[in-house]
């Protein structure tokens, strides 16, 4: 789908009414302006393409209003450059199959490998293998194979432009670092589903740039890891203790942990979360439940004194519409306590800018001030808690405004459309919907169940289609201890040969393909390729 030209006409828009001001709306300056992908709109006009089923399923569900004028809260010029790098990274993956397919068409003579070259260098924007090509005569090429080599080379581009990307938001970076500070928080973890429609809850969803001052780990069902977790935070905290850094021990800052659960307005009994049926309360109460564990964990370890924040956030991923349940004064959640900010867009759409940002902080206020029952808590959350929910409110009615501008109001891939299975560390610089499907492990043994729900899910989206099932294993290293390059090196491809084992009809038909990557610890190091 081309965005370009929709979102230049809104892009002018949005600079025109702001008068060169970027950010002088959606909230506090740095969440909203985050996302500063690395494509610059172009400035021809195209039409994008509209799907009238899926807006009309749409209204229907959520009756968000159609309307012609921005959100007087969302930023369009930040909208536009995620339209434009969505669909350029995306379109290197889109590229593939007609490529192939017109590569299939060719004669296989004497010139088949110089005509199949030129191309993929001309729709790929990358090379194909000679090894791959050269015995196409006997034959014909080995299609899977090619598959796979271009998913991973699309991979390996999306995420090079990624990380330059990265290395120059240094300042949206630390404003936002200085942003989360300033709300009382030290450290920020978050723990998504680990379903490929979640993979753009950073950039795009909420509208917070990738650092190092946050940390996020996906896991199936939102399932967490609660040791792995408290191992974190027992390292944020000694190095508090020893370095003062981010901020000192006796500062009275936070640790905040954030849990993420998904559902589908449009289909949720069958497009909700897969790792618990497709039931949204299952999914938020499981999320709820791990939250507890985490902070009694670490009131029963380190005393009542270990301040953490615990924070829930369901997701739409039809919509990318959020709810976020509002603690209370205690830092207690509910499932019945929430601000749904598909509703809150619905009722501030034609307020001014002024009136829908009174409006979000008063939608803020509300559920802890209902009457006893379901939703009521023991007051209202601390300010700098309900200055952070209001901003990730403000950024998200952006997103929401986008999904409504691109697809009207509702993304045609409600389900999975993943590109490959991320597996072991997660590539946390690539931050886009569907793109990957993710199992977190360190070793198949303990990440069995995630790799098993992706598998299933590449079933039906590749191995159907007669496609193989792209697996990039990829795990990080610390530069700083000795040996820790070999170790990652070592476990990638013990864990390759697990899966090979595990799924050994796929792999001995050409069906599953792996490739094995490491990368430095800090955010943005670059993407180091281990060869076969």
């Amino acid at each position: 789908m081309n965005t370009r030209g929709a979102y230049n006409i809104r892009a002018k828009s949005s600079a025109d009414r702001r008068s060169g001001n970027s950010q002088s709306r959606g909230g506090y300056v740095a969440p909203a302006s985050l996302a500063n992908p690395m494509f610059i709109p172009e400035k021809k006009t195209v039409k994008a393409a509209s799907s009238a089923s899926a807006a009309e399923q749409f209204h229907n569900n959520r009756r968000m209003p159609a309307k012609s004028s921005q959100h007087p809260l969302t930023d369009g010029y930040t909208n536009a450059r995620l339209a434009h790098c969505e669909d350029s990274v995306k379109g290197r993956f889109d590229a593939i199959v007609p490529t192939l397919k017109e590569i299939a068409g060719l004669p296989y003579g004497s010139d088949f490998v110089v005509q199949a070259k030129k191309i993929a260098a001309k729709s790929l924007e990358f090379d194909l293998p000679e090894n791959l090509l050269d015995n196409a005569w006997i034959g014909g090429p080995d299609m899977k194979a090619l598959y796979a080599h271009c998913s991973f080379s699309a991979l390996k581009g999306a995420t090079e432009k990624f990380v330059n990307d990265l290395n120059q938001q240094v300042e949206i970076v630390q404003d936002t670092k200085n942003f989360f500070l300033d709300c009382g928080f030290h450290a920020v973890n978050i723990s998504p589903c680990s379903d490929g429609r979640l993979k753009g809850l950073t950039r795009y969803i909420l509208r917070l740039p990738l650092s190092s001052f946050m940390r996020r780990s996906s896991y199936a069902g939102t399932l967490f890891d609660v040791e792995a977790d408290v191992h974190h935070w027992e390292e944020v905290e000694l190095r508090r203790f020893r370095e003062g850094v981010p901020t000192t021990i006796d500062s009275g800052t936070r640790y905040l942990k954030i849990a993420v659960y998904h559902t589908s307005s449009s289909d949720p009994d069958h497009q909700g979360c897969a790792a618990h049926c497709n039931n949204e309360h299952k999914a938020l109460d499981a999320a709820l439940e791990r939250l507890y564990q985490f902070r009694d964990a670490i009131e029963n370890s380190f005393c009542c004194g270990a301040s953490t924040d615990i924070l829930l956030i369901g997701v739409d991923t039809d919509t990318d519409a959020v709810k976020i349940h509002i603690p209370d004064s205690k830092g207690d959640l509910s499932q019945h306590r929430l601000v749904d900010n598909a509703q809150l867009y619905k009722s501030t759409v034609n307020m001014t800018e002024d009136q829908a940002r009174v409006a979000v902080y008063e939608a803020i206020g509300n559920p802890n001030q209902e009457s006893p029952g379901w939703g009521a808590g023991e007051g209202q959350p601390h300010e700098g808690m309900r200055k952070l929910i209001a901003n990730l409110l403000i950024n998200n009615l952006s997103q929401i405004e986008y999904v409504a501008d691109l697809y009207d109001g509702c993304y045609p891939d409600i389900g999975h459309a993943e590109r490959f299975i991320s597996v072991g560390d997660s590539f946390d610089e690539v931050q886009m919907r569907n793109i990957t499907y993710y199992a977190h492990m360190d070793t198949l043994e303990e990440g069995v169940a995630h790799m098993d729900i992706g598998i299933k899910i590449f079933s039906n989206l590749n191995v159907k289609k007669g496609l193989p099932i792209p697996v990039a294993v990829h795990y990080r290293y610390d530069a700083r201890v000795p040996g820790s390059r070999d170790r990652a090196i070592l476990k990638a491809q013990r864990v390759e040969e697990a899966i090979h084992s595990r799924y050994v009809k796929l792999y001995e038909k050409g069906k599953l393909y792996c490739h094995l990557s490491v990368q430095d610890k800090p955010t943005g190091s670059p993407i180091e390729t281990v060869e076969a």
